[in-house]
Formats: C-alpha cells, structure tokens, sequence
C-alpha cells in the first residue's frame, strides 16, 4: 500500500470510529451471571460479536453460517457468538472467547468500541451484542463442528433502510415479525437481521 493509500484508509478508519463510538453504549464490561434456574421461562445469556472489518475503505462485518446440525438455530446466518460461561469475566471476554472458538479470530486484532442493547428471542436467549473493529490480518480457521461458513457483508449495503423487510410468522400461538436482509443467495433473519438493524439505526441516524 503506496503512502497516499494508507493515509486515505487511516483518515476512513478513524471517520469510521468516530461514527461508531457515537453509536454504541459505552460504560465498563457488564458481568452477566449465568441464569441458575429450571423455569422454562428464564432466558439464557448469550454474547454476540459485531465484528466490523477494516478493510481499506471498504469495512465489512463478518458474518458466519451455522452448521446444519447444529443444536441451536442450525443452519442460521449469525454472529460469531454463543452462550456467556460461569468462567467468562463478562459480556466482552464471552464475545471474545466464542469469536475466537468459532471463526479463530484473536481478541488480539479486534477492538471493542461498546455494546448494542440487550435481544431478547422467542427460543429463550438474551443476546448481548458486543461491537468490536476487527483489523484484517488474522487467518480464518472456522470450527467445522459448529461452523459452516463465514462470509463477510459490506457495511455500507447494511446501512441502507430499504435492504430490511419485516415478515410474520404464526409459532407457538401469535404472530411474531421480524426483519429479513437477502445478500446474495444468503437470508439474514431474526437476532441477527434485528441487530444489524439496530446497529443501522444508530449510524444513520
């Protein structure tokens, strides 16, 4: 990368950080218990990672395709992410940890800028999305027993409103909405489509 290419990219990394610490909560790293109870009622924890890639003036966020037999949500696009462990210091070391488990990227290339608020879904989780700027220079090493693809999207086809459709479903006696992103032959729905919307939102706003 010649000089004027690396200026252009670090003066776009830092509008980009501009805009996303004004859009996210700041504050120190929230410790969640994990929920001890038997209630179905009780809704598990879990943490997310938005991870935002910093490609030369084209950042992307980093995205991953369940693996079909997967227990929860098989087959799903989704965030690198999963359930917060009674070990996890709290939400940011959980988002972390399952990042690095999942896709092997290291908490070394990625800075948290701050959280999005809580998701609650209908199959019984609090998701806690955590937003981190990732720079490019890690290798991938996908968990096959839990991923079966990552794929990256463009920040900016995320940004536009008109990307989000809302469709309902009747499941277990209501209708429920929820928003839809097509991106290619890729289908992003539920928490992941709802939280990409809130993050659109924010930087839009």
């Amino acid at each position: 990368m010649n000089q004027e290419n690396r200026q252009e990219n670090d003066f776009y990394a830092k509008e980009l950080l501009k805009k996303l610490g004004g859009a996210v909560n700041r504050g120190p790293p929230a410790v969640v218990r994990v929920l001890q109870s038997t209630s179905s009622e009780a809704l598990c924890p879990a943490a997310v990672l938005v991870a935002i890639v910093n490609h030369a003036g084209n950042a992307r966020v980093l995205l991953t395709r369940r693996a079909d037999d997967h227990p929860h949500h098989a087959g799903q696009i989704s965030f690198p992410g999963g359930k917060i462990a009674t070990q996890d210091e709290g939400i940011e070391a959980a988002a972390l940890r399952e990042t690095h488990e999942e896709t092997g990227v290291e908490a070394r290339h990625i800075e948290i800028l701050g959280h999005l608020d809580a998701h609650s879904t209908g199959t019984g989780f609090t998701i806690y999305p955590v937003v981190g700027f990732v720079e490019p220079a890690f290798d991938l090493k996908p968990c096959a027993r839990e991923v079966a693809e990552i794929f990256e999207v463009p920040l900016s086809f995320l940004m536009m409103a008109e990307h989000y459709r809302v469709e309902k479903i009747f499941w277990r006696g209501r209708d429920r909405e929820f928003y839809v992103i097509d991106y290619g032959s890729y289908r992003i729905w539920g928490a992941t489509a709802a939280i990409l919307k809130m993050l659109q939102e924010r930087l839009t706003v």
